[in-house]
């Protein structure tokens, strides 16, 4: 009898110290996949990491890119080529209302009126004269920063919100700040 008492209670034992490391290891590793040490940002040639701020929300508004002077389009997709990854280029939205873009802004986007799923059904892409009718805004942006080789970055969305959270944002090159 004794050793059944004995056996149940080592049971016990081992069975409560076993979940009591399962926990914490999980909240380690939680603790780890966030804060997994300095963010180092390179700024070799490579993708850009560029986020951003803007007036009003445009998440769903294809961009173009507008000449200096904010008279002419120097640059818009084909409809073909508002996809990132195999989905619409829509950005990622990251802390603070910040976002990670996914389409190739710069500092002279504007935003049509058309939206990424709307733009991605049209068989060709509009004439200038017509997507420089369909712009919204000539100047959403209202904080711009340009944050390295998106290559270089481990867990783009992890590494950028702990910049953000951290307000290490000034690692980055400001664009933009309004």
């Amino acid at each position: 009898m004794k050793s059944i008492y004995l056996s149940v209670i080592m049971i016990f034992f081992i069975a409560y110290s076993c979940s009591s490391i399962k926990k914490n290891n999980t909240a380690m590793n939680k603790k780890e996949k966030w804060n997994n040490g300095p963010i180092s940002l390179d700024f070799k040639n490579g993708p850009p990491t560029l986020i951003y701020k803007t007036k009003k929300d445009y998440r769903k508004n294809v961009p173009v890119i507008l000449s200096e002077d904010k008279t002419k389009i120097v640059s818009y997709p084909h409809p073909k080529d508002i996809f990132y990854k195999g989905k619409l280029a829509y950005p990622y939205e990251l802390k603070n209302g910040y976002l990670l873009d996914n389409c190739g802004i710069n500092v002279n986007v504007a935003f049509l009126k058309m939206t990424y799923e709307e733009y991605s059904k049209l068989e060709n892409g509009p004439s200038l004269e017509e997507l420089l009718n369909m712009i919204i805004d000539k100047n959403p942006l209202v904080e711009l920063y340009y944050c390295g080789n998106r290559y270089s970055l481990k867990n783009e969305i992890l590494d950028l919100n702990q910049l953000i959270e951290n307000e290490k944002l000034m690692k980055c090159k400001c664009l933009i700040h309004k």
